[in-house]
């Protein structure tokens, strides 16, 4: 009875959530939708990021995942002529291929130098944006990258660039996709072997699993939805450059994972929301917010180690606390509850 109510609470705040968010781009002003939209491409990134970690290994390269498909979708519709709908998956599945190029060098190193490692081969990656102007556009990147387009019977062709709330609507459709392959991949055979090789890679090799090959996929499928994050942006944008893909963009997703929690994957969504509320509480203040960016990040790892996600517990054993606290000694001549009876010996 316990489960099935607790299945039903659950599923009852999902749809009140899902409900809220279907109603914020007619409650919010529309320059606000940018700030949604946004959030929603920084949930996929997170998310997928988190996916990546659930193998023991943190990436420094991750942003510039994201970067090689804004470009990949970027030169597909401009040079190649794709549609938007094609080009994205497609971009997609080719950071997807780079990454798993990069994972022969790379998992060749652990811990800290797989860390570096990743960084290397993501500025590699940036730097010659920077350095061809053909066809990556230089220091300027690539600018009029087509938008989405949906033809509709009625209405004719609608750009979703042109009405925000069409294109947060598309954005949340993929969030929404992203959340349910990445949840249900965790809790499969695979993604419990991920948490084996974080914890006990040793032990999950002896008993003959190919640590290389988790780790590998782990790493093409966290960048090939990173590369689908990319896409959105870009086509969002009309615009994509070097500049937005540095290793300054990469300790934001770092801050929002480690803030939010990696426990569960609601854990970097709550990072993403939460930061993105202060990080425009922030506006004005560019200069101060690396300041209050690393002084969240230092309090969160003092007192709230596993992330925003644990208060809910951290609140439940604090109110736990209070309550023993409160609750009266039981007297020697008083006989103590049935529940707080030890249980009989056997005889």
């Amino acid at each position: 009875m316990r489960r099935s109510s607790r299945f039903w609470a659950t599923s009852g705040g999902l749809a009140a959530l899902l409900a809220l968010l279907c109603a914020l781009p007619f409650l919010v002003a529309l320059y606000r939708l940018d700030i949604l939209i946004f959030m929603l491409i920084n949930v996929i990134l997170a998310v997928s990021y988190r996916f990546l970690t659930l193998a023991g290994e943190y990436s420094l390269g991750h942003v510039v995942m994201m970067g090689v498909g804004a470009y990949g979708s970027a030169l597909a519709t401009k040079e190649a002529g794709f549609p938007v709908w094609v080009a994205a998956p497609l971009a997609a599945a080719f950071t997807g291929l780079i990454a798993f190029v990069l994972a022969f060098p790379l998992f060749r190193m652990k811990g800290f130098y797989f860390l570096i490692g990743s960084f290397a081969a993501g500025e590699a990656i940036r730097l010659s944006w920077n350095r061809f102007r053909d066809p990556f556009g230089g220091p300027g990147g690539i600018s009029f990258i087509p938008s989405p387009e949906i033809p509709l019977p009625v209405l004719g062709t609608v750009d979703l660039s042109a009405d925000p709330r069409a294109y947060y609507f598309l954005c949340l459709a993929v969030v929404i996709a992203t959340i349910v392959i990445f949840y249900r991949l965790e809790r499969s055979r695979f993604g419990l072997t991920l948490h084996a090789i974080h914890w006990k890679d040793v032990l999950a090799e002896s008993v003959g699993v190919h640590i290389w090959w988790y780790k590998t996929f782990a790493l093409v499928l966290a960048s090939a939805f990173a590369g689908l994050a990319g896409a959105l942006l870009g086509h969002y944008l009309g615009t994509v450059n070097p500049v937005q893909f540095n290793l300054h963009i990469m300790l934001f997703v770092l801050v929002w994972v480690i803030v939010g929690g990696t426990r569960t994957i609601a854990g970097p969504i709550l990072g993403v929301a939460v930061l993105t509320i202060v990080d425009q509480g922030l506006r004005g203040l560019d200069e101060w917010r690396p300041l209050f960016y690393g002084a969240i990040l230092i309090l969160t790892v003092m007192f709230l180690p596993h992330g925003l996600e644990s208060l809910p517990r951290r609140a439940a054993e604090w109110w736990q606390a209070i309550r023993s606290r409160r609750r009266p000694p039981v007297s020697e001549d008083e006989e103590p509850p049935e529940s707080d009876r030890p249980p009989p010996r056997d005889a």
